[in-house]
């Protein structure tokens, strides 16, 4: 299945994410820079939003890259239920576009976080999390903005409709403060929009996809997304 990897100023993991999707039987996966707009996404059947700082986290992050031409096209194939999924800096621009709710602020540690978390896997199934209900995963994370927030009725709306499908946790699977590397509220490492074919997640699924890598628990998430293009 055709799948755009989009790459703006400032995105440099691409070729992470590509690497991995050429590994996947039944993907294939192709670059999409930004300055091609909407048209270049009229054949992909879905869609990643990789990370990296698009135009250098100008105003904030995501900011920039959510008001480019080529997000249309994002949010057209959004609505016909094809599968987007957003890592990172593609989780920020998601919530700027408004393909997701909330809003990503820096980090409480006013830091920059590079680090391996462990994640609590919801038991509500996913498109992207089918298979790994209430499983413990170790994936590492890379940034200064990634402190999910969300309005009091946002909030209340994610825990009702189960669209909180990773939380930061222990090892042991405890969401705890402690466990809590950004302060995210409710300890909030990724959401989904109300249809379920939208994804974004702070941590990288990619970076943890092979064994060489020190862990292979993101690579069933991206699976699950190639799966989803098929449907």
């Amino acid at each position: 299945m055709a799948i755009a990897v989009l790459r703006f100023p400032g995105t440099n993991n691409e070729q992470d994410v590509i690497r991995i999707l050429n590994s996947i039987p039944g993907a294939d996966p192709y670059l999409v820079p930004s300055r091609l707009g909407a048209s270049a996404l009229r054949e992909a059947d879905g869609v990643v939003i990789p990370g990296g700082f698009s135009y250098g986290d100008y105003i904030r992050a995501g900011a920039v890259a959510a008001v480019g031409e080529v997000i249309e096209g994002v949010k057209s194939l959004a609505e016909e239920g094809r599968p987007i999924l957003g890592i990172c800096n593609g989780f920020q621009i998601l919530t700027e576009c408004g393909l997701l709710p909330g809003v990503l602020l820096p980090n409480n540690s006013a830091r920059f976080v590079c680090k391996w978390v462990y994640l609590r896997v919801s038991e509500e199934p996913t498109m992207f999390t089918d298979g790994l209900e209430n499983a413990v995963l170790r994936i590492p994370i890379a940034h200064a903005e990634g402190n999910y927030y969300c309005s009091p009725e946002n909030r209340s709306m994610l825990h009702a409709h189960s669209r909180i499908p990773f939380r930061y946790c222990d090892e042991e699977g405890n969401v705890t403060p402690e466990s809590n590397p950004n302060g995210s509220i409710d300890n909030i490492a990724a959401v989904v929009n109300e249809e379920g074919n939208v994804m974004g997640m702070m941590p990288h699924p990619e970076r943890a996809a092979r064994a060489a890598l020190g862990s292979t628990d993101g690579l069933p998430i991206l699976e699950n997304f190639v799966r989803g293009t098929k449907c």
